[in-house]
């Protein structure tokens, strides 16, 4: 097996060879045969060791043998105790997610503070071929059906090509010394309930299943090149980049073949999961909104509006001519007093300075805000500006207001208000230029 996991690592992973690698370890039998082969490989690695505290004293016995293995192979190894069960009631997510989510984001935290290039973790075929599994089980797309990827980012996951019965051999025949975990003997997890039995029959009926399943997931990855390479060349043709994001017009997308499919591989990258919750937005009502977890599809008008989820800024920002440029986090503000007027723009504004109660106020608009737009006579809310104006939920949450003494100034880059504008009486002219 040392033969085949250094031929192996010189054909996917040849740049690890000479790489700093942190070795992600429980004390379990495929972990530890994974520290032992890259031991024996002459690789620069670290052990990092998670102690979830799950399992009482069992667990610290499992951080006290991966120490000891340290020991014997030399080789520095780093552990970390989460309070894992308190994390999931926070997150509310299961232990399991909880555990995952703390393990992976220490890797990382290593990783980037001690420059590790790469992360090994010690998943083998038996596990691609339960991940397989348990998303069929649950319902997924092709991705799903591909199993776990030997690369994502710094991770690697050098033992994929290995049966769960060849690592036990292996540290068998090499004396390798190993911990269980008694918590495999359990059936109330959905993958130990598939790997003790499902996998048995489905091994009755093809003895040969791991073999056909690579074979199987090699062709669905194939497939799912040939899917990611149309969706990059469709991406740019359907999709305008916007301030906030992505817009896409629903007429256009109608026009696209198997749209529901496309629809689903255009999105997932965004964290969006669910075939139909995407193509029914298509005939909803405007302003109907589906979220992922990081991202938002919102339905407007005759487009599909993709942004991020946006983070909540009540954060107000004060700025003077005194300063002749102002940096701030939505954009950059230029003062200049001039003689005259020329043609304004919609960031460039003519204010008379003797109406301005300086430090001027950025912040974003509330419910409730009114102002006098320029041209027009009386005062508007905002809300029917924006209305009037037809402009997205995106645009207007990304709308910020110049202000004096709480009364707007300006809607920046729409409309100025009439009361702070240059007339016959001016004697200072404020030219407001705004760069976003």
């Amino acid at each position: 097996m040392l033969l085949a996991f250094k031929k192996h690592l010189e054909e996917k992973f040849p740049s690890a060879l000479e790489g700093k690698i942190l070795v992600a370890i429980s004390g379990g039998v495929d972990s530890t045969v994974l520290a032992h082969l890259c031991k024996a490989a002459n690789l620069d690695f670290s052990l990092a060791h998670c102690n979830f505290q799950l399992r009482g004293a069992e667990s610290d016995a499992d951080e006290a043998f991966v120490l000891e293995l340290g020991d014997a192979l030399e080789t520095e190894v780093f552990v970390e105790s989460f309070e894992t069960e308190s994390y999931a009631n926070e997150k509310k997510v299961s232990v399991q997610m909880a555990a995952r989510e703390l393990r992976y984001n220490w890797f990382e935290e290593l990783r980037q503070t001690l420059q590790f290039h790469y992360i090994f973790t010690a998943h083998h075929a038996n596990d691609n071929l339960e991940t397989v599994l348990i998303n069929f089980v649950r319902g997924t797309g092709l991705q799903g059906l591909t199993g776990i990827p030997e690369k994502n980012e710094a991770v690697l996951r050098p033992l994929l090509p290995f049966s769960r019965e060849t690592i036990e051999n292996f540290a068998q025949i090499s004396q390798i010394k190993w911990r269980e975990d008694s918590s495999n003997d359990s059936t109330k997890y959905l993958r130990n309930k598939i790997r003790k039995e499902v996998v048995p029959k489905l091994l009755e009926l093809n003895p040969q299943l791991l073999e056909s399943f690579s074979n199987t997931r090699e062709h669905l990855l194939q497939s799912s090149i040939l899917v990611e390479d149309y969706i990059s060349a469709l991406f740019p043709k359907i999709a305008n980049q916007e301030d906030f994001g992505y817009s896409f017009r629903i007429n256009l997308l109608k026009t696209i073949p198997n749209l529901e499919a496309v629809l689903y591989e255009l999105f997932r990258s965004f964290g969006f999961t669910e075939w139909s919750d995407v193509y029914d937005l298509l005939e909803a009502q405007p302003g109907k909104i589906v979220y992922s977890k990081t991202h938002r599809l919102i339905k407007d008008r005759e487009k599909l509006l993709l942004t991020a989820i946006p983070e909540e800024n009540e954060q107000t920002y004060e700025i003077s001519p005194g300063e002749e440029v102002v940096m701030l986090p939505m954009g950059t503000f230029h003062f200049e007093e001039v003689k005259e007027l020329s043609n304004p723009t919609k960031n460039t504004v003519f204010l008379d300075q003797n109406k301005l109660q300086f430090p001027l106020e950025v912040r974003k608009w509330e419910i409730g805000d009114y102002f006098f737009p320029f041209g027009m006579k009386g005062k508007k809310k905002l809300s029917k500006f924006f209305k009037d104006e037809k402009l997205s939920l995106p645009e207007k949450e990304n709308c910020w207001l110049l202000c004096s003494q709480g009364k707007i100034v300006w809607v920046i880059g729409y409309r100025p208000d009439a009361r702070f504008g240059v007339d016959e009486d001016t004697t200072s002219i404020l030219k407001l230029t705004y760069t976003p």
